[in-house]
């Protein structure tokens, strides 16, 4: 699997054309809920004092996404903000702070970050949540993988309950949870559970 990053890490990222100019900086991360994957950004001017910018960022014209700054092309690149942005189904920040509930209705925390597959097509694969007694018994801030199909919506985000299996303290560790939780996938029988499936521990 490719390095795995937190979508928040992305923001104030600088945009840099391969020619070497910075022609922007990421504002918002634009977040497609039923395709599951971030679909692009809102972009605003740089310096203290600029503001939003009238055109965005598709995701399919990101060249690379390095430490330090988003590369692309060129500055044609770039969109209007309706085009990426406009998607009834597109938003940015409603994830944030929604329930995460397993498919068998148990409320396991609440989620803070959405992680990503970075080299792809902007996969969302997991998230970071403030895990409730239910999920881990310390509360502590743990990473989760997603199912297959992703069903969020602004009131919760719903993961198979055999996520709750492979959970993770950091990201390193959790890009092994996250091939772990889909081989285990694709060992299980449909309509089948495995012994202890759907127990949090």
């Amino acid at each position: 699997m490719n390095r795995l990053m937190l979508a928040s890490e992305l923001g104030k990222r600088v945009v840099v054309t391969l020619g070497g100019e910075a022609v922007a900086q990421i504002k918002d991360t634009v977040f497609d809920a039923g395709a599951g994957r971030i679909t692009g950004f809102t972009l605003s001017g740089r310096g203290l004092l600029a503001g939003p910018l009238k055109k965005s960022l598709p995701f399919a014209a990101v060249h690379a996404l390095g430490p330090a700054a988003v590369m692309i092309p060129s500055e044609t690149v770039l969109e209007d903000r309706d085009a990426v942005v406009g998607s009834r189904d597109a938003g940015h920040g409603q994830v944030i702070g929604v329930p995460v509930l397993t498919d068998e209705g148990t409320e396991v925390g609440t989620v803070r970050d959405m992680v990503i597959a970075a080299g792809t097509d902007g996969r969302v694969v997991g998230f970071e949540i403030a895990a409730n007694e239910n999920l881990d018994p310390h509360k502590r801030r743990v990473f989760i993988p997603r199912g297959q199909t992703l069903a969020v919506s602004g009131q919760a985000v719903v993961v198979p309950a055999r996520a709750g299996h492979f959970v993770a303290d950091d990201l390193p560790s959790f890009e092994a949870q996250v091939e772990a939780f889909h081989a285990d996938a694709g060992r299980a029988v449909p309509g089948t559970r495995t012994a202890g499936e759907g127990d949090l521990a």
